[in-house]
């Protein structure tokens, strides 16, 4: 499902496609196809923000930092962050440079980091690799995780915006069967952007047991293995989720 050339564009999404990225090194070997995330984003969104407004922008700016943070596997080769000086931070915890997010098994893992004692832990982030958390969460989220901006409080160079995040739970989780179910989650985020626009710190505030509830509401699989990816779906290796 990936593929490249240079007549590609996404819609949402920039540095992808065309001469800038012709000496991109990404993680699967190839540039990542969004067609089916952007079917449910389109499908499932609240908000169609006018072209060009301050809406789309951040919009799409968040869209194409997870692309390129999740996707390129060199620094480098980002364009829409800083990588000299991008720091991200979770619902307050500590700042963490792209080596950090590296070292933790990707952005999925950060994501749901838990203080909770290990041995209560649905997803347990230390057990995951970011082969092994992105496998998990496209086998359960096959069409995709899509995210929307609901709103934004305040322009560059700091901006504050609301977000929706969702998808359907089409296939298991941690030993748990599909709902078929709508889930989703909610948050606030901060980007700090130089004049180029890019991002330089961001800020998520939101809550992992919302989007972890959802996901465990299903009946549970009698003989789980541990082993969720039934597929080969990884957006990596495939597909993407973002």
């Amino acid at each position: 499902m990936e593929g490249s050339g240079v007549d590609q564009q996404d819609k949402y999404r920039s540095h992808i496609y065309g001469d800038g990225e012709k000496n991109t090194q990404w993680r699967s070997g190839a540039p990542p196809n969004y067609d089916t995330v952007n079917k449910l984003f389109e499908q499932g969104r609240t908000k169609i923000w006018p072209a060009g407004s301050l809406e789309e922008r951040v919009q799409n700016l968040l869209k194409t930092y997870e692309m390129e943070i999740s996707h390129k596997a060199n620094r480098e080769d980002f364009k829409s962050i800083d990588p000299n000086k991008f720091t991200l931070i979770q619902n307050g915890k500590e700042p963490l440079t792209i080596d950090d997010i590296k070292k933790r098994g990707g952005i999925y893992n950060v994501d749901l980091h838990s203080s909770l004692p290990e041995e209560f832990q649905i997803y347990k982030p230390a057990e995951e690799t970011a082969e092994s958390s992105h496998r998990i969460f496209t086998t359960t989220f096959p069409r995709g995780f899509a995210i929307e901006v609901l709103e934004v409080y305040s322009g560059p160079p700091v901006i504050v915006y609301k977000f929706r995040h969702w998808s359907y739970m089409e296939g298991p989780f941690k030993g748990y069967a599909p709902t078929g179910e709508l889930v989703q989650f909610f948050g606030i985020a901060i980007f700090t952007v130089d004049e180029q626009m890019r991002i330089v710190k961001v800020e998520f505030f939101y809550d992992p047991a919302e989007l972890l509830g959802g996901l465990t509401k299903g009946a549970k699989i009698e003989n789980y293995s541990g082993n969720d990816a039934t597929t080969s779906s990884c957006p990596i290796l495939r597909n993407t989720m973002l």
